[in-house]
């Protein structure tokens, strides 16, 4: 059985014995590297890439890594699909956040929503279009990216004084890729409901657990704050769900019950939940060719009739 040390690691999701390689980008000719948005903590930097042509300004991707929200790097190979994006005239920044052993939620979403003020604050700089932003993330990256998309204005899970207060947090359109988004108290009854993995994300060492530095079961109400799910609104951005039907480590249900949550609360043009149906956590099926160019061209719809500004 894989300790909770191996669980929601994304592609793969074993951890591996050592780091994974890091992605090769000297085919990209315009990018910053290890760009700081913020002065808390060395984790707190960013990558950017641009398309090697035009000027911009550009529509953005944010990505945002998996691995449990205790290991996992923006400049890891596992990260080399999100490149795809430039291919679509997409800026495509990789960023990194304070990992559960260095701090405890809400600091991850702090992050999160810090650099995207980042991005915005310093545009002209960058070449980015702040009226075209998205957010894709994978497993506990997915968590994240999803509470960005549903937390628009949500003050207690913001840290204006990271910098950039002014500046807007908000995304325009969110990836989740099997993330973990309904509650994460649900997630052992729902595995061993589907018969699909080892439930023991309610133990004390789970990752559930050392993201919000207690035991789940003990803090419900902090289960909650963290849950995407607590704060869909009718103004939300579009979400795009691809789950696996077979992932034995995140259920399927928190997706199901997520996106039949945002067309309850929200609207139905709001969510579009995708099965997988061979598809096991983090698996090498979500990064074919033909599924990233899915995620791109929901990206592109959803983008493309926002009005460019910087």
């Amino acid at each position: 059985m894989n300790s909770p040390l191996h669980r929601l690691a994304g592609p793969g999701f074993s951890r591996p014995p050592g780091p994974p390689p890091m992605m090769d980008t000297r085919h990209v000719e315009r990018k910053w590297i290890d760009v700081a948005y913020a002065s808390q903590s060395a984790a707190q930097k960013l990558d950017i890439y641009l398309p090697d042509k035009g000027d911009g300004p550009f529509p953005v991707i944010i990505t945002i890594h998996g691995g449990a929200w205790m290991f996992g790097d923006k400049g890891d190979i596992m990260n080399l699909h999100f490149l795809e994006g430039l291919k679509r005239g997409f800026a495509v920044v990789c960023m990194n956040y304070r990992l559960s052993s260095e701090a405890q939620f809400p600091k991850q979403i702090y992050d999160c929503k810090a650099a995207v003020r980042h991005l915005r604050a310093n545009a002209e700089t960058y070449h980015l279009d702040v009226n075209r932003i998205a957010a894709w993330g994978a497993s506990a990256g997915a968590h994240l990216a999803a509470l960005l998309g549903t937390s628009r204005k949500v003050r207690k899970l913001e840290d204006f004084t990271m910098g950039n207060p002014r500046a807007s947090s908000a995304v325009h359109a969110v990836v989740d890729w099997y993330g973990p988004t309904e509650s994460f108290l649900k997630m052992d009854e729902q595995l061993i409901t589907s018969g699909m993995g080892e439930p023991d994300h309610s133990t004390a060492d789970s990752p559930e657990s050392r993201l919000l530095g207690q035991k789940i079961t003990e803090v419900p109400d902090l289960v909650r704050f963290a849950s995407p799910m607590t704060y869909i609104k009718a103004n939300m951005p579009p979400f795009l769900i691809q789950h696996g039907l077979k992932d034995e480590i995140v259920p399927i249900q928190q997706s199901l019950n997520f996106a039949a949550e945002i067309e309850r609360s929200a609207d139905s043009k709001r969510v579009t939940l995708e099965i997988l149906t061979d598809a096991t956590h983090g698996d090498p099926l979500f990064e074919t060719p033909q599924n990233v160019a899915r995620v791109l061209d929901f990206l592109e719809q959803q983008l493309k009739t926002l009005k460019s500004r910087r």
